[in-house]
């Protein structure tokens, strides 16, 4: 095998770690450094990763600069460059507050803090969409801090609750906590926004329109914009499940690629106009009462469920390798691949999918051999992670029988 010119260091431990992780040894064969907080299952006992260094204090923003310099020493090798991946929300945002520090050790690819500021907060993201005439949901913002006057505004019920800044709400615990709060009356909403600011989260709380319809109306779209701006990669996809626990909604269990030329070069309009660079992950659901797709959110990152782009043929290391490490500029490819992705048993997919016609293209899929679930990869050779996977897998049935959204 060809000698490598670089070693990625895979900030995070958790199932969307492992996707990266799994994409750069399937297309490389090489054994990636994960960096972490704690120990995971989805990572802790697989045999992809090279290394998992522990740092318990990596959460901390003034520990974070110090920890990658510690590891980029450590790791350092002539010749070699260090690919910095992250996987979350809060370890993106690390990376780019310390962009110039880090970039003595690392090469990465993510948008400047500005641009990630305008996206990452709501408020300021839904106004960007406004400039833009990108459709999104009616939208009103509440001070959680002040908490001085009820939320009284002209809404349809239900709506959504949620906080608009999920880095702070991310690493808050109390008692009532979820992700997202769907309401049916006005009363309900200043209950949760009181629940919010008892529980000291002191930022804006997002009170926005419910756009009906179950999961399969949700999709998803990634894409990669070059260190130069230009977009590479457009893939989406249909939701077919999301996770119905109160602290997981939003995160997607299984999605079918789809192809939708219109939507996606709206999607990459968007992120040409605004120079944004690196991977991002579009929410939106169609609204079938003005048959219009409005658009949730941009998250700054590859999703836990992008591997489905790896899967139809466009692998998301390789991405990264080719325009971070060799400098190798592509022409923009519209994924029109069809493929499962999912991470849930086939049978919570033949039970809980409400919606017959993606039920049963499910089920085709399937039988065409047309799905994978990257948890299994073919690779990884633990034991001891089988043994957990067969344990979640079984859990699965119970946690869709148990929770509706």
């Amino acid at each position: 095998m060809q000698e490598l010119n670089f070693i990625p260091i895979i900030v995070g431990t958790d199932l969307n770690t492992y996707n990266v992780a799994i994409s750069f040894h399937e297309k490389y064969g090489i054994h990636p450094i994960l960096v972490g907080s704690a120990p995971l299952s989805f990572t802790e006992y697989s045999t992809i990763p090279g290394q998992i260094e522990y740092y318990p204090k990596l959460h901390q923003p003034e520990e974070f600069p110090k920890i990658l310099a510690e590891v980029a020493q450590k790791y350092a090798q002539p010749d070699k460059k260090l690919l910095l991946v992250g996987t979350s929300d809060m370890y993106v945002r690390y990376i780019v507050e310390n962009a110039d520090f880090l970039r003595q050790y690392y090469v990465f690819n993510y948008p400047n803090l500005e641009l990630l500021n305008q996206l990452q907060y709501k408020k300021n993201f839904y106004q960007l969409c406004a400039e833009m005439g990108v459709d999104y949901p009616k939208t009103y913002f509440y001070d959680c801090a002040q908490n001085a006057q009820p939320f009284h505004e002209e809404m349809m019920y239900p709506v959504v609750v949620k906080p608009s800044n999920v880095v702070k709400y991310y690493d808050m615990h109390f008692a009532g906590k979820k992700k997202i709060y769907r309401l049916n009356s006005e009363e309900e909403v200043n209950q949760v926004l009181t629940l919010l600011h008892q529980a000291h989260y002191d930022d804006e709380a997002i009170v926005q329109e419910y756009i009906p319809g179950d999961d399969t109306y949700m999709f998803d779209g990634v894409l990669y914009a070059n260190t130069q701006g230009k977009v590479e990669l457009v893939a989406m996809g249909q939701v077919v499940l999301q996770e119905h626990t109160p602290t997981a909604i939003g995160n997607y269990t299984a999605i079918i690629s789809r192809y939708n030329l219109p939507l996606m070069q709206k999607m990459q309009s968007l992120l040409e106009k605004i120079h944004y660079t690196g991977f991002a992950n579009f929410d939106i659901k169609y609204d079938k009462r003005d048959h219009k797709f409005k658009l949730f959110e941009i998250n700054i990152r590859q999703g836990r469920s992008s591997y489905y782009i790896t899967q139809t043929g466009h692998n998301m290391a390789e991405y990264l390798v080719d325009d971070c490490v060799n400098h190798l500029a592509k022409e923009t490819v519209y994924n029109d691949q069809t493929f499962l992705f999912t991470i849930v048993p086939k049978t919570v997919l033949r039970q809980f999918v409400q919606n017959p016609k993606i039920n049963q293209e499910c089920r085709q899929l399937i039988k065409d051999k047309k799905w994978g679930n990257p948890l299994f990869y073919h690779a990884d050779k633990s034991l001891k992670r089988k043994l957990f996977l067969a344990a979640r897998q079984a859990n699965y049935v119970r946690k869709y029988r148990n929770n509706k959204w």
